[in-house]
């Protein structure tokens, strides 16, 4: 919180290559900033107004890939990467390209060239022909028969197996072009073409199934898919994934879905990881690209705990905008500009010159009078007044603030001062008031009775007719007479001059009742936790060990196979061992 002189000091230099490799920026960051800020401060540079669409990646010292952290700080993210370099990439592919405008646009252009010439935009012989013929055309120009001579497509880097024969189609395509077509023309037809394959905005984890076989997890807009030879073999939408968790080495998927006959059934996916940071990767991939594409605001987002119970649990929150958020507003935005628009419109129209017969007071009055005030403001159901709460009352729709009278009187001074009368009026027939900080004590806290002791502590001579039962409520207090009450078990509360405190005193009679005993949240806490420990374990160890058929749909659920083979199969081989020797 507290930053020291030579912590402001010091400054870090970072290395942030671009979309294409050859153009790199150096920034600077102070070991208090986090990610959000690098990621603006890129932006800015490069004029980027959907900000929150890109992202920066680094790899660390395992080879392991990561997403720099919005919320958290730089240095402690990269702290043992020496030089520190990220990578400007496209994080959230937008379902529609063409929501991006500007250098934004650029970009994604620019990642989705980067995507079909390492092999993650995977395609047909065709579609990667009129990709590269418009990669071609955005790049060359029109064809030329002067300039374009022999295999001059060989040249560029186009595709990851870019063979003679996509060349020469690339070539045929680029011919039948039609001349004096803008670049921007040809970058908007092959996002067109991108975003309706099956590999768009996907970067492949590899995993393997339950029986082995190597396969590809890709996340995107539209869910959870399963490659295999670059074909989808799987496809989950967002509304279908109920959990995303991961335990080890082990990515699970819980699913609740609707079959053909109509029935909600659920179904759990589990796809083994390389490794368990490869596998904790891919479920922050997971949990950020279906709460940037489903929560309605990032209000809404909660903080999400992945990992089991024998595994190293991660929490992670979303930062940052959703996709309905930055549609929403650049709608508001839109709808604004046309009201300034229509606005300024109608006061040239409805504005009058004055001339001298003309009164100004009055000629004003008419103008601003004149002009609908609903146009002033934004459209109806876009936006929302403020609303301010003081006191427990609400601000009014306009924004004027309804104050409530307020007394000048605290509620302690008030109540003393009623009770004093009270009992100047009552003389000797109450006993005593019991006095009671409401600020620092509820009603349900203090189980003060009134005693035998008056309003200066000093104790009465008759107990039994003075026996009174206290009513509190939150602004007055009643004495009832109550009889029937035992003098000999009482409370005593003594209120000095001095002190605003209150002193409780039990009384020491053969009758007394019993004492309470205090209760300690670890004394019912502990054994609790030690019971469910081990109740836990004996039943997940008479699952496995067992082979009643009820249980088979249990064993060969992904979370228990993971436990059965990482952790209870090698500590029961190692248990036998140790108990063998001894014998």
């Amino acid at each position: 919180m507290f930053k020291s002189k030579n912590e402001c000091n010091i400054v870090y230099k970072c290395t942030v290559r671009l979309l294409d490799d050859s153009d790199v920026l150096e920034c600077e960051f102070q070991p208090f900033h986090k990610g959000i800020y690098l990621v603006d401060h890129i932006c800015r540079q490069l004029d980027i107004k959907e900000k929150d669409y890109f992202g920066l990646r680094y790899v660390d010292t395992g080879k392991q890939r990561h997403w720099l952290d919005l919320a958290k700080s730089i240095l402690k993210q990269c702290k043992d990467i020496d030089p520190v370099l990220f990578s400007l990439r496209v994080k959230f592919y937008p379902a529609d390209p063409f929501r991006l405008t500007g250098n934004g646009r650029i970009m994604l252009f620019q990642q989705l060239k980067r995507d079909l010439r390492h092999g993650r935009l995977y395609c047909s012989l065709g579609e990667a022909a009129a990709l590269g013929a418009l990669i071609v055309q955005e790049e060359l120009g029109d064809y030329d028969d002067l300039i374009h001579i022999g295999d001059y497509v060989s040249s560029l880097d186009l595709a990851l197996r870019q063979t003679e024969n996509l060349e020469k189609k690339i070539i045929e395509l680029h011919k039948k072009r039609k001349p004096g077509q803008d670049p921007s023309v040809a970058m908007d037809e092959f996002m067109g073409i991108a975003r309706g394959l099956e590999t768009y905005g996907i970067d492949p984890h590899p995993v393997k199934d339950h029986r082995g076989s190597l396969l590809y997890v890709g996340i995107n807009h539209a869910g959870i898919s399963t490659y295999v030879a670059g074909k989808r073999s799987q496809h989950f939408r967002w509304n279908e994934v109920h959990k995303i968790n991961f335990e080890g080495k082990m990515f699970i998927a819980h699913l609740s879905f609707t079959d053909a006959s109509r029935e909600p059934k659920k179904h759990t996916i589990g796809f083994k990881c390389p490794s368990g940071p490869a596998c904790r990767y891919l479920w922050r991939c997971a949990i950020e690209q279906m709460l940037f594409f489903t929560l309605p605001n990032s209000q809404h987002a909660a903080v999400v705990s992945g990992g089991g119970f024998f595994s190293w649990g991660t929490k992670f929150r979303y930062t940052g905008r959703t996709e309905r958020e930055i549609l929403t507003e650049s709608i508001n935005a839109l709808r604004e500009q046309k009201m300034t628009n229509s606005n300024s419109s109608k006061r040239k129209a409805s504005s009058v010159p004055a001339t001298p017969s003309s009164p100004q007071g009055d000629l004003a009055q008419i103008r601003y009078s004149s002009l609908p005030r609903s146009t002033m403001s934004e459209p109806l159901g876009c936006s929302m007044a403020p609303s301010i709460l003081i006191y427990g009352q609400e601000a009014g729709v306009n924004g004027s603030l309804q104050m409530p009278i307020l007394e000048p009187v605290c509620e302690e001074a008030r109540l003393r001062s009623s009770n004093i009368d009270r009992l100047n009026h009552m003389g000797t027939d109450l006993s005593g008031y019991a006095f009671r900080d409401s600020m620092e004590h509820s009603s349900t806290e203090s189980g003060l009775t009134a005693s035998g002791y008056d309003v200066a502590g000093k104790p009465r001579g008759n107990q039994n007719d003075s026996k009174q039962h206290l009513y509190y409520s939150s602004k007055q207090y009643y004495a009832l007479p109550n009889p029937a009450l035992n003098s000999s078990s009482s409370a005593g509360i003594a209120s000095g001059k001095h002190s605003g405190k209150f002193s409780r005193t039990h009384s020491n009679s053969n009758n007394g009742g019993k004492s309470l005993r205090k209760f300690h949240l670890l004394h019912a806490f502990i054994p609790s936790v030690i019971f469910v420990v081990i109740a836990m374990a004996g039943t997940a160890v008479f699952i496995m060990e067992s082979e009643l058929e009820m249980f088979e749909r249990v064993r060969n659920s992904p979370e228990m196979l993971s436990l059965r083979y990482q952790y209870y199969q090698p500590l029961k081989e190692f248990v036998i061992e140790k108990l063998g020797k001894k014998v």
